[in-house]
């Protein structure tokens, strides 16, 4: 493996889709790839401890960001525990930016 490779696998992380808060755009069972270490941006779908069990990692849309927190919801309002019940999560808990769906194979590609 050379060094550039090992270096940019240190910073990505994968992450499952659970649940039906994402949809349309992510279905449960989607898997990601997750750019660590990179600041969210207004937009981004993103991996976020889940504050109620630290273990769970939620997948959501940032909605907002200033300086109370980030802001997240998901894209299925009914379906979605987010920054609506949570209030806004402290910019620590944001894991990464997702940027790659990864699986199932028919639905590859960039997000």
């Amino acid at each position: 493996m050379s060094v550039a490779f090992a270096g940019l696998w240190a910073t990505v992380r994968r992450v499952e889709v659970a649940g039906d808060s994402m949809l349309p755009t992510l279905h449960p069972g989607d898997r990601l790839l997750v750019l660590r270490r990179v600041p969210p941006r207004l937009g981004d779908v993103v991996a976020v401890v889940d504050p109620r069990v630290p273990a769970r990692t939620m997948v959501k849309r940032v909605a907002a960001l200033d300086h109370r927190g980030v802001t997240v919801l998901g894209d299925n309002p009914g379906a979605s525990t987010d920054s609506r019940d949570l209030g806004p999560l402290a910019p620590a808990t944001v894991r990464g930016r997702a940027f790659y769906r990864y699986f199932p194979p028919t639905r590859r590609g960039r997000l």
